[in-house]
């Protein structure tokens, strides 16, 4: 390669952050590396592809998830964030949750999102979820926060989000036994962002499960909420197959939670 290619390269390899995916156009386009230069690129041996328009460097740079989330988030501008079970562990409430050999990561976004394929089918070398829904309105970035992860800052729900998503898998994904031993642990929780999850929450089961067990473990941040202002739907839910029906809330749960209110 001439002079003026070899500094386009050093350019790519100094803002290239270790450890994360090149996609093109949205990186590398914005450094002026042309798909010729790309392929130069990689027939040099210093960059190898992982998937459609998505690069990594070819050697001394191990590239896990956090990494590809990474570019999802800064470089793709895609709502998609650790969540659930997977936020409250990073966030330090792994003793509230049971985990297995083989428990995935999970990540949640904006249901008119897609993920790119170099993402989903990338060995990331753990099993990753995804759960792209409309829980949430997609402009609702209540309850989303930045943490270190693996060397990376990425996106991650807060406690109180991720309680609401780790619900909106319950019982099909997650187990309501679970459930209310994470919401145990939920003691500090802010009422403020609490209620606006609640008022901008689509879900009337996650809702009104949300209302039981916080009410269940007597969580004084509650006595902060106004549900006046929250939809909780009309009907009951059945989620708890054969269980009870709670009266205030008009939810089916689970047996074993009758006399704990």
């Amino acid at each position: 390669m001439n002079g003026h290619n070899n500094s386009k390269l050093n350019q790519l390899l100094l803002l290239w952050p270790k450890g994360t995916v090149a996609v093109y156009p949205l990186f590398l386009n914005k450094l002026k590396i042309t798909r010729q230069l790309v392929s130069a690129y990689q027939h040099n041996g210093w960059i190898k592809s992982i998937g459609r328009g998505a690069f990594v460097r070819a050697s001394g740079d191990k590239v896990q998830w956090t990494g590809g989330l990474y570019t999802l988030q800064k470089y793709m501008s895609l709502s998609v964030h650790v969540g659930g079970k997977s936020a409250l562990e990073h966030l330090g409430y792994a003793h509230y949750i049971r985990f297995k050999d083989d428990s995935p990561v999970w990540l949640f976004g904006n249901s008119d999102e897609k993920l790119p394929a170099w993402f989903k089918n990338n060995n990331w070398g753990v099993k990753i979820s995804f759960c792209m829904t409309n829980l949430f309105a997609d402009s609702l970035s209540e309850g989303l926060t930045s943490k270190e992860v693996n060397g990376h800052e990425i996106v991650i729900a807060s406690p109180e989000r991720a309680m609401f998503e780790y619900l909106y898998l319950v019982p099909q994904d997650a187990s309501f036994e679970e459930a209310k031993q994470i919401m145990t642990g939920l003691a500090t929780l802010r009422p403020n962002v609490v209620q606006k999850l609640l008022e901008g929450c689509k879900s009337v089961k996650v809702k009104r499960l949300f209302m039981f067990l916080a009410e269940n473990c007597k969580h004084s941040w509650v006595k902060g909420l106004n549900l006046l202002k929250v939809n909780m739907g009309r009907g009951k839910r059945v989620i708890a197959k054969g269980g009870y029906l709670d009266s205030k809330y008009n939810i089916t749960v689970p047996v074993s939670l009758k006399d704990e209110k």
